[in-house]
């Protein structure tokens, strides 16, 4: 049975490529990520409080794209762990800010470079501009979709 002219052809179709693209640089992260004893989410958070630091626990959800309950399980542990300092109290509201402690600063320093790494392998291939071109469209493919 052929599925004629509404088959997505998997070579060119840009969402499987995406998802193919999302899923190698996930897998390649996670093992340069293993030896450090970190998850990808554990690093985004860490990434997130470095560049916004004060952060709420719903905001680093968001932005490393897991559920509230699982960041706070994170934080916790983080926090356990000295990565992380939270306050006692919530300045405004109950939203209670988070930001690195130098040991967690120390450990991001390492994991970037990991990261890093994966990503300038990842786009070895592509000239600058390329690189710039391919960002470019993967924020407008987000912008669009949102």
């Amino acid at each position: 049975m052929s599925q004629g002219a509404s088959a997505i052809d998997l070579e060119t179709s840009v969402g499987y490529l995406l998802k193919e693209a999302s899923s190698a640089l996930r897998a390649s992260m996670e093992a340069e990520l293993r030896p450090l004893d970190m998850t990808i989410t554990h690093y985004s958070c860490l990434e997130l409080l470095a560049q916004r630091p004060g952060l709420s626990n719903s905001e680093l959800a968001r932005g490393a794209f897991v559920t509230r309950q699982s960041m706070n399980v994170l934080l916790q542990s983080l926090e356990r762990d000295g990565l992380v300092r939270r306050a006692d109290r919530a300045p405004t509201g109950r939203a209670l800010p988070t930001e690195l402690t130098a040991a967690g600063r120390r450990q991001l320093a390492v994991a970037s470079a990991a990261v890093r790494a994966v990503e300038d392998r990842m786009t070895a291939g592509l000239t600058p501009a390329a690189r710039r071109q391919l960002a470019e469209a993967l924020r407008g493919c987000v912008t669009a979709l949102r």
